[in-house]
């Protein structure tokens, strides 16, 4: 597999804490590291530390887990076909298969998914051990239109069409949506496309049922202008130096980054 390399970038200042360091060194998840950090086994500058919270500057501290230096991880950005029933978490505490069975044997650094795909959901997943990429296509501000393919149970109508198109209103959140089109018909469903820009819990799916229909399938297969292609489902790729910025091109939104699916 082919790795990117990170640009330099200048000392700096800026601190984090402990656990937040070990994990934007992608050493482990913030969660492992916190309990890495209160079991002793994590030393800063050559100290035991317990503090969970303790700020550090992860660019001049030396970090070590059970005596053993921490270095920075190589920058890896990878995209993954999602299988359906696959969860989004590093560790789930139902025992259901993670998205992460599907780097087993590839000795890769931790990585985190950019976003979520809620269990049923499937399709395009990114994964990266660069926290400052991934919240720039999660920040609100990007406005990063996502592109799913969903599978409803019934055959639209243009008015059925049209109230896809106006988005819902779900309580006290207002779901919306970009466009909405018909991909093509069978005898009992339909698939059509459905594009995004906010990313609210099971935003599309709340869209579909208060349209009247009910989701049978949902595929992410575009983030931006990245798209999912003929990659196979539970297979993984890196990203090309070109398609590193492709995931920004969006517009401007306003809503936080949640399972969308």
């Amino acid at each position: 597999m082919r790795f990117l390399r990170r640009a330099p970038t200048q000392a700096s200042t800026a601190t984090v804490s402990l656990a937040r360091a070990l994990s934007k060194l992608g050493y482990c998840s913030r969660t492992q590291a916190e309990k890495l950090v209160r079991e002793g086994r994590v030393a800063v500058d050559g100290r035991i530390v317990r503090q969970v919270e303790l700020r550090i500057d992860p660019q001049r501290a030396r970090l070590a887990v059970d005596d053993r230096p921490v270095t920075a991880a190589r920058r890896i950005y990878l995209m993954l076909n999602k299988p359906r029933g696959m969860v989004t978490t590093a560790n789930d505490p139902e025992g259901r298969q993670t998205v992460y069975a599907c780097l087993g044997g590839l000795n890769l650094p931790h990585l985190a998914p950019v976003g979520r795909l809620d269990m049923a959901s499937e399709g395009l997943l990114l994964m990266t051990n660069d926290t400052r990429w991934a919240q720039r296509i999660l920040d609100p501000a990007s406005g990063v239109d996502k592109t799913y393919h969903v599978q409803i149970d019934r055959i639209p109508d243009d008015a059925f069409m049209a109230r896809l198109r106006e988005g819902a209103v779900d309580g006290d959140e207002v779901l919306s949506i970009r466009s909405a089109a018909l991909l093509r018909c069978g005898e009992r469903n339909a698939w059509v496309e459905m594009v995004i820009d906010e990313g609210r819990n099971r935003q599309v799916r709340r869209i579909v049922a208060a349209a009247g229909a009910e989701v049978l399938r949902l595929v992410r297969v575009r983030i931006g202008e990245l798209a999912l292609g003929d990659l196979a489902k539970g297979a993984i790729r890196e990203l090309a130096p070109e398609e590193m910025a492709l995931p920004l091109a969006g517009h401007p939104a306003g809503a936080p980054h949640a399972d969308a699916g």
